[in-house]
């Protein structure tokens, strides 16, 4: 991930530092509610003890000041539950940092390899310019045929790889895209739950809304736990590229040949393009939040549904772009095979 894509993550981390305060606002009607359900809480249990004849049992009656107490310091009780999520968040980001620091040294040592390869091979000069000016001085003037055919397959060389570069960098920008869009999400969620939170608190002292309470809690840590999940899944997809480029490595050294294409590195951002939808499942295994399964659900058929859409139109845009290269390369080669022949007979 490169320092743009993570200056937006960042942002959402601000934004949620910045949106926190806002609960304040809500903490005294939340005060007046609890103090409403705590009235009638304590003289329910209170005059049902006195009307039977009973000692009056003051355990359970100190759970409305329990709460109130919990309303009167909520940002408190968001920061305790920050300071046991963050930490993992902050784990788990620290394995992707490494994953990533290790992709970008293998990816530099195999096109190292790969340019001294293509010299060993002859064909430094698709790939440098020096080499391939050189490579026209010891031409002959008059071979017109043999400048044309460089020409033609360096060109041709250089419009593969630039498609395959484009297509490459555009399933890398909707594999970001797909982490920003769950980040996002993650993060409305939490600002959501953290300002409406004391209401929630609030609600709980009433009989028959104390399952808010727990409710409230398993969903805030559920969604907090979408940013480990997601930095566990990108660590893999990470050390997946990493074994790639390895094996390409040891390929080269060995005198073989690997995927120029890289087909496999691709199908595998397409994987985790998918797989990042699968992630609130994931969080939803460690700790079940009640009645938000459906809606899991329908998010991830709708993530699924875009992203599928958007990689089928991306997949369109290589095979068009692909096909304009191909016939530009074919016209290319026409044009050389033109122009040698007028060369010849120029000649003769």
């Amino acid at each position: 991930m490169n320092d743009e894509w993570l200056s937006l993550h960042q942002i959402l981390r601000q934004l949620y530092d910045e949106m926190l305060p806002l609960c304040d606002s809500l903490i005294g009607v939340a005060r007046g509610i609890a103090g409403l359900g705590a009235i009638f809480y304590i003289a329910n249990r209170v005059w049902r003890h006195m009307a039977n004849n009973e000692p009056i049992d003051f355990y359970p009656l100190f759970r409305p000041f329990v709460l109130g107490f919990c309303i009167m310091f909520f940002p408190l009780v968001i920061q305790m539950l920050n300071g046991i999520m963050d930490p993992i968040a902050n784990a788990t980001a620290g394995l992707v940092d490494n994953q990533n620091l290790e992709v970008r040294q293998f990816q530099e040592q195999l096109t190292a390899l790969e340019e001294a390869n293509m010299k060993q091979q002859g064909k430094g000069w698709m790939v440098d310019d020096a080499e391939f000016e050189k490579k026209l001085e010891e031409l002959n003037a008059m071979d017109l045929a043999g400048k044309a055919g460089m020409y033609t397959e360096r060109a041709m060389y250089q419009m593969r790889t630039s498609v395959r570069e484009w297509f490459k960098e555009l399933l890398i920008v909707l594999y970001e895209a797909a982490s920003l869009v769950l980040d996002t999400i993650r993060t409305f969620f939490l600002i959501v739950m953290a300002i409406i939170g004391p209401i929630s608190f609030g609600f709980a002292v009433f009989d028959g809304f104390q399952g808010s309470l727990t409710n409230w809690i398993a969903r805030y840590i559920n969604v907090s736990l979408w940013l480990p999940v997601a930095n566990i899944f990108g660590a893999i997809v990470s050390k997946i590229n990493v074994l790639m480029l390895q094996k390409d490595i040891a390929d080269l050294k060995n005198g073989g040949e690997f995927d120029a294409t890289n087909t496999a590195y691709m199908v595998f951002l397409l994987i985790g393009i998918f797989g990042y939808t699968c992630v609130p499942t994931v969080a939803g295994w460690i700790v079940q939040s009640c009645g938000a399964g459906r809606f899991m659900q329908n998010i991830t058929h709708t993530s699924v549904s875009t992203v599928g859409g958007a990689a089928s139109m991306a997949g369109a845009g290589a095979g068009a772009a692909g096909g304009a290269v191909a016939g530009g390369v074919k016209n290319l080669g026409v044009a050389a095979k033109n122009l040698a022949g007028s060369g010849f007979a120029k000649l003769n």
